[in-house]
């Protein structure tokens, strides 16, 4: 006997979810960003430059925004409590319009991200009045879709998923395309 624990009507429960506004889908795909890519590269102190550790993240970043051309981001820049507020302002803002251009040399449509948002020194992960550099950073985060339409997603679920799944398909090698056309020809 066969007992449906509920996973089989999962996709269309999430689907109704969200088009009844039940379930928040921005977070969500947020919440999936932050777990499958790192969303924060960290700067020297008063440099806007990003150096080969945060370029590393940024091109996972870029190949997870890629996956997903329906979704926009929105990029934070941040920065330490050393310096005036304004200074750390603006020296936010560069953090963050680093990140976009780089993001967008890496094939990323410019229209979908947003680097117009500085936390300058107002959000600091470790409170301290030195240098840190973990407070010296930008964060990728998704803010929504393109043509802010949250029901962009509607019916389109399933085309999500199976681009992921074509994606990150392997092309048989000849020996293996052979021996599959074998056990065909037998019919088995």
């Amino acid at each position: 006997m066969f007992l449906d624990e509920g996973a089989f009507g999962g996709p269309t429960m999430n689907n109704t979810q969200i088009q009844n506004g039940e379930k928040t889908v921005v977070i969500d795909l947020n919440n999936r960003f932050s777990a499958e890519v790192t969303p924060m590269v960290t700067f020297d102190f008063n440099s806007a430059r990003l150096d080969g550790a945060a370029q590393a993240v940024l091109r996972q970043q870029a190949n997870w925004i890629r996956q997903f051309p329906e979704i926009r981001f929105r990029v934070y820049g941040h920065t330490d409590l050393v310096g005036s507020d304004a200074y750390n302002k603006r020296l936010g803002q560069r953090r963050a319009n680093a990140v976009v251009a780089y993001l967008e040399r890496q094939g990323v449509d410019r229209a979908r991200l947003e680097a117009v948002v500085s936390f300058g020194e107002n959000q600091p992960l470790i409170a301290t009045p030195d240098r840190e550099r973990r407070n010296r950073r930008a964060v990728t985060e998704v803010s929504g879709f393109v043509n802010n339409s949250a029901t962009l997603l509607n019916g389109k679920y399933a085309e999500i998923i199976v681009r992921e799944y074509i994606e990150s398909a392997t092309e048989l090698s000849p020996s293996a395309a052979a021996g599959l056309a074998a056990i065909s020809a037998q019919g088995g």
